[in-house]
């Protein structure tokens, strides 16, 4: 449905950022090319990506996160990416792959991570006391709560872009081809 823009065809607002893109993974991710559609949505969504990266959270955490919402959202672009970062960033296997595959993982506190940010997104950033309860008694503070909130900011712009464009996947996250359970 969207082009996927190179620097040259972007829009010229889109141009910086798609270089951008290419200094940061020395390709411009189709997702990227896509939302270049859209200046505003392109800067929106790279810079949400930087301010998670640069959160409280570290690499296994961020990646509950991040797979806890494309696999609600069924992103077939967003789970095989962000399955090779998790990869490229050294988290353990098994973590992607319980979320990939909807299984418990064996941490507590990122299950705790999970479960909540599966709440945020079902509920519409509504949380029981008692969710919130068990995410607190899991080693978690406020800031970690609205932090998901960030989180979800970006994976909406992704998730819902890919979803429109129906977003062909990179060569190199193609081995992580996933499909949502029936």
């Amino acid at each position: 449905m969207t082009t996927l823009h190179n620097i040259e065809s972007a829009p010229a607002a889109s141009k910086p950022l798609l270089e951008n893109s290419v200094k940061a993974f020395g390709m411009i991710p189709n997702l990227h090319a896509a939302a270049a559609e859209a200046p505003g949505l392109l800067e929106a969504y790279q810079r949400l990506h930087e301010l998670f990266q640069e959160s409280s959270f570290n690499e296994e955490e961020l990646t509950v996160v991040w797979q806890t919402i494309n696999v609600e959202h069924a992103c077939h672009y967003c789970v095989p990416a962000h399955t090779y970062i998790a990869n490229a960033m050294g988290v353990d296997p098994s973590i992607t792959e319980a979320l990939r595959n909807q299984t418990r993982l064996e941490n507590d506190k990122l299950q705790a991570l999970h479960e909540t940010t599966l709440a945020i997104v079902r509920n519409r950033g509504h949380l029981s006391e008692d969710e919130a309860r068990a995410f607190f008694d899991a080693g978690y503070g406020p800031r970690q709560l609205l932090e998901i909130v960030l989180g979800l900011s970006q994976k909406v712009i992704s998730n819902y872009v890919n979803h429109l464009a129906e977003t062909p996947i990179d060569a190199p996250f193609q081995r992580f081809a996933w499909k949502p359970s029936a």
